[in-house]
């Protein structure tokens, strides 16, 4: 079949076709072309009548294959089909039972073979799903974590953790058989407490840091992060029974009222606005109607504030007396409990309160800004959405992750928890993958033996959450963006499932090492992919074009080349297959 060479273009070599016949057939295969020491790999990527072309592709040395090659066949080198003995190092092992071998397929190309990669290669590293609806890209996702579960030898993957957010509830019954094996636990979570008899996700509110309130929120300065903090920090002194607590909420009230006091404003205004912040925020002791005593007479802080017939406030440096006799409370002095809980109502009650300790009354925009964080979080307080943060017994944040990665019943480890957020909106959604993520990541990065706790958190329709978004700008982070940048040393690892790479954050997609990539024809969408690795040539990308359903190109760090890959039939199916218009029309309910 192969003649004398023609020529070269680049990474291509041009070979005379002896054979006379543009036989397509071949296209795909790999050839040798033997070398004193190595072997020069190429594949076929194109055949006429003349000549076949060839894609160098990398060197075999010793049995083992390498990417790239340094030098080129000379012009008298001849070339032969790959044999089978030299494919498995291109391929992967053919024992896809051995533990350390992960199964993704078969070949399309090598009839009985299948492709697998390095289970370490793959699943300690960030990777990516990609693919139109329709391609397969949900049903190859859980073919592999099948294959991960069920495929390995006598030997169970027992302290792997992995969280898949299941944006449609797509998975709901497809891990089903992973309680059938002994030391495997799947376990689900749902988002809607009449969904079945699975538990409801839920995070205490006393997890939620300044960031986490900042995302639940949707701030939009960071400005804003401030008052949040401080309400954190003021709803652990509110809820603390010692009397400092009480005298801590006189010292905020009276040193924001002297604020206003020096403020230089008009007595009028002065009054005003005095009187509207001890209406809404006041105590047993400092209130309009505290009595400021002296001799002869008791007025109430109100009389105070009366303006006499020069415009002047008549008693102001007694009110100025009476709220310095006020502050004297450090809130590092205030003893807390510390297995301190709080709910989202209490948090509310604190984050009023910071309003004003951050002044944000001396000023309509400050104010603006963060009443509106205040609203929302009433708002959330008043739906349906506040049963997620509804955890009345404390836990540590270390024993909750645990917990999470256990079954509800017996406490066994759970390897796998799949998470229905079908029936959220997206901004509810995108705020609570982002809290978890968080809590996983932080959870992972205070262990005292670094990655002895993996924690694999994959996310459906990915796009919708992982973007480039304003997070940068107001907590100074995207949790995403920074996991897939230190997440994988201490054993985070991010998974992204997505329709629309172009729509995905570019920081995330660049830092994932593999990729599978089912049928796509977006241009914007290729052009990600082709940036993805200089592996992808336009070849490849004419490939991913035409791709039949179930079928996807796979490459990075645990292949050796990129390779198509028939993924077979999970069994059970993920409910993602589309509808039949056909059956569904014409039949008689």
């Amino acid at each position: 079949m192969f003649g004398i060479i023609l020529g070269f273009d680049s990474s291509k070599i041009y070979v005379e076709n002896k054979k006379g016949v543009a036989d397509t057939n071949y296209i795909g295969y790999h050839v040798v072309f033997p070398e004193p020491d190595h072997k020069i790999v190429g594949e076929i990527i194109g055949i006429d009548a003349k000549q076949i072309i060839i894609q160098l592709i990398g060197e075999i040395t010793n049995g083992k294959f390498s990417n790239g090659v340094l030098k080129k066949p000379s012009m008298n080198s001849t070339a032969r089909i790959i044999f089978k003995s030299e494919l498995e190092s291109i391929l992967g092992s053919q024992n896809y039972l051995a533990k350390e071998n992960l199964l993704f397929g078969t070949s399309p190309i090598y009839k009985d073979y299948v492709i697998t990669s390095s289970l370490n290669n793959f699943f300690a590293n960030h990777f990516a799903i990609i693919g139109n609806t329709g391609s397969g890209k949900s049903c190859g996702l859980a073919r592999l974590i099948q294959n991960v579960f069920f495929t390995s030898s006598n030997e169970v993957p027992v302290n792997a953790h992995l969280c898949l957010l299941d944006v449609y509830g797509e998975y709901y019954n497809t891990f089903n058989e992973m309680n059938r094996f002994p030391g495997l636990h799947f376990k689900k979570l749902t988002t809607q407490q009449e969904f079945g008899s699975d538990s409801l996700l839920t995070i205490p509110a006393y997890f939620l840091e300044a960031d986490d309130l900042a995302i639940l929120l949707g701030a939009t300065g960071a400005d804003q992060i401030p008052v949040l903090a401080k309400a954190i920090d003021l709803v652990k002194v509110f809820k603390s029974k010692d009397q400092k607590a009480v005298e801590y909420k006189n010292d905020i009230i009276a040193r924001t009222l002297l604020d206003i006091l020096s403020s230089g404003k008009s007595s009028t205004q002065i009054r005003d606005q005095v009187i509207s912040v001890l209406s809404s925020y006041n105590t047993e002791t400092l209130n309009l109607n505290s009595l400021i005593r002296q001799p002869g007479y008791d007025r109430t802080l109100r009389q105070c504030l009366n303006i006499d017939d020069q415009g002047k406030i008549n008693a102001m440096n007694l009110v100025i007396e009476y709220l310095q006799r006020q502050t004297k409370v450090d809130i590092d002095k205030v003893p807390m409990d510390p297995d301190l809980t709080y709910t989202l109502s209490d948090l509310y009650y604190a984050l009023e309160f910071a309003l004003i300790n951050e002044g944000a009354f001396t000023s309509e925009s400050s104010f603006d800004r963060n009443n509106v964080l205040k609203s929302r979080l009433q708002s959330i307080i008043n739906s349906s959405e506040a049963k997620f943060f509804e955890f009345n017994d404390y836990i540590s944040k270390a024993d909750f992750v645990e917990q999470f990665f256990s079954t509800t019943d017996t406490k066994e480890p759970c390897q796998l928890v799949d998470v229905n957020l079908s029936f959220l909106d997206d901004r509810f959604a995108k705020s609570l993958t982002k809290i978890f993520s968080k809590l996983f990541f932080t959870y992972t990065t205070v262990l005292e033996n670094r990655g002895s706790y993996p924690i694999h958190i994959i996310l459906e329709e990915a796009h919708r959450y992982v973007q480039n978004d304003k997070d940068i700008e107001v907590i100074g982070y995207n949790i995403f963006d920074r996991i897939t940048k230190e997440g994988r040393k201490y054993g985070t690892i991010l998974g992204f499932i997505t329709q629309r790479p172009n729509e995905l954050s570019k920081t995330a997609l660049s830092q994932c090492s593999n990729f599978v990539v089912f049928k796509l024809f977006y241009p914007d969408d290729l052009e990600i992919v082709r940036g993805i690795s200089s592996n992808v040539t336009d070849e490849s990308i004419e490939k991913i074009k035409t791709l039949h359903p179930g079928m996807g190109l796979v490459f990075g760090t645990a292949f050796k080349v990129p390779l198509l890959v028939n993924f077979p039939l999970p069994n059970p199916m993920p409910v993602s297959t589309s509808i039949r218009i056909d059956n569904t029309w014409y039949t008689n309910k």
